[in-house]
């Protein structure tokens, strides 16, 4: 099982417990260089991570996965947890309404201790427009990948993701619901895989 990881971040966590729960192997982009320099020292300095994560450094901070997918890469599933806001200005927003929320005092010291730097935060159009890119792009890389999924934080942007996806002729859409706490949110994944494809793929490579 190859799993390409949208946005692996400085700690490399999810192919770390993929790897060590499952025995999957990972490539992880990013495109922050400080945040890949990171994680390849993270795999580097662990024996039984180095033959099973790929880190990459994704060149392009416009794309998601041209540049990530090479032309030999076969990719089971890929997965993401994109961008929320539309901009540093709402990012820092949700941010202190979420400390408000929590009653903690001083919100300025304590904005970064919300995790992710401005890349994992916020992007230009957010979350929507982020989806819909990986979606233009996913088609591109229809036969060399079974399942693209992505984490959808707004149920506002689901009609637009669907509209895209029906666009893009994907031939199988599956809606999962998640919840933690009082939040919802979901995660949609596609394929572009026939029914034929997809279990020549389980026969030839799982």
């Amino acid at each position: 099982m190859l799993v390409l990881d949208i946005g692996v971040g400085a700690n490399c966590i999810y192919p770390m417990l993929g790897t060590k729960e499952y025995g999957w192997s990972f490539i992880g982009t990013d495109i922050d260089p400080i945040a890949v320099a990171n994680s390849k020292k993270i795999v580097q300095e662990n024996e039984l991570l180095a033959d099973k994560i790929d880190i990459r450094l994704q060149p392009n901070p416009k794309d998601v996965l041209y540049g990530a997918i090479r032309v030999e890469d076969f990719v089971d599933l890929t997965i993401c947890n994109p961008p929320f806001h539309a901009s540093e200005e709402e990012a820092k927003a949700g941010t202190n309404r979420k400390l408000k929320n929590l009653k903690l005092q001083k919100p300025d010291k304590a904005v970064k201790n919300f995790g992710g730097s401005n890349g994992e935060l916020w992007c230009d159009g957010g979350e929507k427009k982020f989806i819909r890119n990986l979606i233009h792009e996913s088609k591109k890389f229809s036969t060399s990948v079974f399942w693209f999924s992505t984490l959808v934080s707004k149920h506002s942007n689901l009609k637009s993701i669907y509209g895209a996806l029906k666009s893009a002729d994907a031939e199988e859409v599956k809606t999962i619901p998640m919840g933690q706490g009082n939040k919802s949110s979901r995660i949609v994944a596609w394929t572009f895989l026939k029914p034929h494809q997809q279990r020549n793929w389980r026969e030839t490579r799982w």
